[in-house]
């Protein structure tokens, strides 16, 4: 019987986000102000009361998400046990630091430098992400490896849901593939670009230094990774597993299994939207789901 905290990745803000938590706890308010100074802007304006548009900046996006995350589970104090974390793509980053293998500072740092490094690279290479419904993850994988241009699995969502990544006709091509061969949907996302692709590469190595000079230390519980899917508690390991992220797909379905392969019975959700929630449950509906926001 263990406990078992998950933290969302992009896609997950919404406008208001975090604004009842900066509202009603002094600890969330002190925390937020400080990412404010951290970040040289005021990212509490953008989350509390902006618009859609400026939260899909990545730069802006993937910082909001994990203040959202973290604060949420630092606000929880003693009620905060986890037996284990993990966290989907830019969720990793609030699932090391809620384990206490990174500060709050360091790794809100990191994620913004990631963020801004893949938005350059996004500009400076133009692709996209598609999600492909109701086919065998082998036959997935099959299609984008025929495809004569950069087209791979991304995510790894559940059973039955992958969202591939790729030139902008690798995926055009892709879907048309994935239609045919049965898939009952074949969707072109609004990303900025290809994540968790080759095409990832420049993003990779910038994030890679900022990495390597940041200081981790052994989680106070395992943290289950998206490249290797197991829980992980060696710092070295964890940090080159952070930067094969980037540019490797996220193996949530495998992560979750893992989980409760090792004795995970209950799932709560940390951070905005209940995305990771669903996931979970068609992934196994015998564990406990919940969430908080």
């Amino acid at each position: 019987m263990k406990k078992a905290y998950v933290f969302p990745g992009q896609g997950a803000q919404f406008v208001g986000m975090g604004k009842e938590l900066y509202e009603t706890s002094p600890l969330a308010k002190e925390l937020f102000e400080k990412a404010n100074e951290i970040l040289g802007f005021r990212i509490t304006d953008l989350m509390f009361a902006g618009t859609d548009e400026d939260l899909k900046q990545t730069k802006v996006t993937q910082p909001a998400i994990f203040l959202h995350s973290v604060i949420l589970a630092k606000t929880l104090g003693e009620e905060f046990q986890a037996d284990m974390t993990a966290g989907h793509s830019l969720g990793e980053f609030s699932a090391l630091v809620t384990a206490g293998a990174l500060s709050f500072e360091d790794g809100l740092k990191l994620v913004y430098a990631r963020a801004l490094a893949m938005q350059k690279a996004c500009e400076a290479n133009p692709s996209t992400m598609a999600a492909i419904l109701a086919l065998p993850d082998e036959k997935v994988e099959e299609i984008c490896a025929s495809i004569d241009d950069v087209v791979v699995p991304a995510n790894y969502n559940c059973p039955g849901q992958i969202v591939i990544s790729g030139s902008n006709s690798g995926i055009e091509k892709a879907c048309e593939l994935m239609k045919e061969a049965g898939a009952k949907r074949a969707l072109p996302l609004k990303v900025g670009g290809a994540f968790h692709s080759p095409l990832m590469e420049p993003a990779r190595v910038e994030l890679s230094d900022a990495i390597e000079s940041t200081r981790f230390s052994a989680p106070l519980c395992p943290v289950y990774q998206n490249v290797s899917t197991t829980g992980e508690t060696d710092p070295h390991t964890i940090k080159q597993n952070l930067i094969a992220q980037l540019t490797s797909p996220v193996k949530w379905t495998q992560s979750v299994r893992q989980m409760i392969a090792d004795g995970a019975t209950e799932f709560v959700e940390l951070g905005p939207g209940s995305v990771l929630q669903g996931l979970i449950s068609k992934i196994d509906r015998s564990v406990t789901v919940s969430g908080k926001q």
